[in-house]
Formats: structure tokens, sequence, C-alpha cells
């Protein structure tokens, strides 16, 4: 099997990004995003979904909130797992998963289509999530979406307690990818597309 991983970096007046993703990797993560919460979430992206992850950021976050950093981290998680997946040959491609958080629950279902879109209804909007502004939560998984060219379904079913809603989501997300990006060996060596490309355009 082909090397899955990816790699990205980038360096703004914003932020400086660098992220290292292993589609088969056992779920060890090293996440420094200045945010306590957002690195509790990739760090549940990592271990249920079994993918090892890198992950270090620092940003304007003092002067202007976490806009930038939630962003552009989301950003570089989604490219660098772009990079992992190559033209996608012999994934299994789509993957759902319901996950439950005590009272929450989360369903997420996806499509690594090549064609990035996203419906995300968390019921965290004007929420502050340990730091987290529940709003960034949303934005995170719209940008990782469009970012890594997939299409991304998330809704929270049920629910009281904020971080209960968004690790359940993230639970689910790392679950789908999982079963997503996991080789199918009755078609590892094909595209899983009738046109013969997941990639965009």
């Amino acid at each position: 099997m082909a090397n899955r991983t990816g790699k990205y970096a980038r360096t703004t007046g914003e932020t400086d990004v660098r992220v290292v993703v292993d589609l088969d990797g056992n779920g060890a993560s090293t996440i420094d995003t200045g945010n306590g919460m957002l690195d509790h979430m990739l760090s549940q992206l990592s271990r249920h979904g079994l993918i090892d992850l890198d992950v270090k950021v620092s940003g304007d976050s003092a002067k202007t909130g976490w806009h930038h950093t939630v962003e552009d981290t989301a950003i570089g998680v989604a490219r660098a797992f772009l990079a992992a997946i190559g033209d996608g040959r012999g994934i299994r491609r789509m993957g759902h998963a319901i996950v439950p958080l005590d009272e929450a629950l989360s369903r997420v279902a996806l499509d690594i289509s090549g064609r990035g879109y996203a419906v995300i209804d968390l019921g965290v909007t004007g929420v502050d999530i340990a730091g987290l502004p529940g709003d960034l939560v949303r934005h995170f998984l719209e940008a990782f979406a469009i970012e890594s060219r997939i299409s991304l379904h998330a809704t929270v079913l049920a629910g009281v307690n904020p971080h209960h809603k968004i690790e359940a989501t993230f639970k689910a997300l790392a679950r789908a990818l999982r079963d997503a990006v996991e080789i199918d060996p009755r078609a590892a060596q094909q595209v899983p597309s009738t046109k013969g490309t997941i990639s965009a355009g």
C-alpha cells in the first residue's frame, strides 16, 4: 500500500500552521493550537479515526480572538488530509456514524467526493464552550469539508450540554472518516467513482 500521509505548512500575518496526517496510523496525536477545547476535539478525531495527527498552530488570538486560529487549523488539517488521500484509489469513499455522549447524540455522514460541501447543525451557536465559541466549531467543520473536498453532513440529534454535543460530533466525524478512508479489499485498485476520478473539477 502507498504511504498515505499528507503535510501542510503555511505562515501568514495571522497564523503559523504545521500539520502532518497519517491515515494508516493508530490514533496517536500531538496537538497544540493554543485553544484547549480545539486541541481536545482534534485529539478525538485522531483517536477514534485511527488517524495519526500532528498539529502545531500559533496565531494572533490575543489580538483578534480565535477565528483566525480555528479557521486556519481547519484549512491545514483538511489540506493535509486531502494530500494523504491522493487519488483515492481503493478507499470506500463514503462513511457515516451515529455517536452518543451521555445525553447528546450526533450523526455524521460524509462522501470523499472531490466536491466540498457542508450542512452543519450543532445547536451551539452563541455558546462559549470552555473558551471555544460554538459558532467557530460550525465554521471549523465547514472549512474542513470545503478544503478537503468532502461532502459533510453533521447534525446533533439530541443533547443539552454543548461540550457533549461537539465531542459527540467529532467522534462521529472520526468514525465516519475511518470507514470512508479504509481500503476496500474488493476494489483496492479502483478509484471509487464511475467517472474515474474524485478530484475536484
